[in-house]
C-alpha cells in the first residue's frame, strides 16, 4: 500500500515544473524539521525561528509557505490524515470478501499508526492539553474525514450481512465498535509497551471482535 502511494506521489512530482518541484521540496523540509522539533520539545516550546534554523532556511522562507506555527502544525496533521484516509478507503474499494477487507483494514490501521507514531503522539498530546486556537475548525475537518471513513467501513459490514457472513446487526454500530477497539488497543500499546509487543494485543482484539460479529 505504502509503495503504491509513494510511486503515485513521485510520478506527479516529477511531472511538475521545476519551480513547483523546488517549492514542494522546501515545504517538505520545513515540515520534517517541524515534526522533529515538535517531537523533541512539544508544540508550544518550539518557535518558527527554531524551525527555520533546523530546516536551514531563512525565516522568510517559512512564512512564504505558512502564515504562522498553527498553520504549519495543521499542515502536518492534515497531511497524515489524508494519507490514512486514502489508504483505508482504498482497502474498502478493493474486490475483497467482507471478512478479508475487515482483517486487512485492521492490519493497515496498525501499520499506519506505528509508521507515523511521532505525529500521532504530538496530535494527541496537544488535543488532551489546553488546546490550540485552531482546534474548533481543524477538528471539524478531521471529523468529516472520520465520518466518511466510518460510513465506508459500515458498507463493508452491510455487504457481509447480505452475504450472510456477519450477524444481522446495525452495520454502522459494527464499524463504530471496531474503530473504538482498534484505537483503544493501539494507544494502550504506546502507553504500556511492557505489556504489549507491537501488534500482539491488537491481534487478540481482532480475534475477539471477528468472533463476535461472524454469523453462527
Amino acid at each position: 500500500m505504502s509503495l503504491s502511494l509513494i510511486g503515485e506521489v513521485t510520478t506527479k512530482f516529477e511531472n511538475l515544473p521545476r519551480r513547483e518541484r523546488e517549492n514542494l521540496r522546501q515545504r517538505g523540509e520545513i515540515l520534517d524539521a517541524a515534526l522533529k522539533l515538535f517531537s523533541e520539545k512539544g508544540y508550544h516550546n518550539v518557535s518558527m525561528h527554531e524551525i527555520a534554523k533546523e530546516a536551514e532556511f531563512g525565516i522568510g522562507t517559512l512564512y512564504k509557505f505558512f502564515a504562522n506555527k498553527e498553520e504549519l502544525y495543521k499542515a502536518l496533521i492534515m497531511g497524515v490524515a489524508e494519507k490514512w484516509h486514502h489508504a483505508l478507503i482504498q482497502v474498502m474499494e478493493e474486490e475483497l470478501t467482507p471478512l478479508r477487507a475487515i482483517k486487512k483494514h485492521i492490519a493497515i490501521r496498525r501499520d499506519l499508526f506505528f509508521d507515523n507514531l511521532p505525529i500521532v503522539r504530538i496530535y494527541f498530546a496537544e488535543s488532551r492539553g489546553a488546546g490550540l486556537n485552531i482546534r474548533t475548525g481543524f477538528d471539524r475537518e478531521l471529523l468529516k474525514k472520520h465520518d466518511e471513513f466510518l460510513e465506508r467501513l459500515a458498507s463493508v459490514f452491510e455487504r457481509g450481512i447480505k452475504e450472510k457472513v456477519f450477524r444481522a446487526v446495525d452495520p454502522y454500530f459494527m464499524a463504530l465498535a471496531l474503530d473504538g477497539i482498534i484505537n483503544t488497543f493501539l494507544f494502550r500499546m504506546i502507553e504500556d509497551p511492557d505489556r504489549f509487543r507491537k501488534g500482539d494485543g491488537l491481534s487478540i482484539a481482532t480475534d475477539i471482535f471477528i468472533k463476535g460479529v461472524l454469523r453462527k
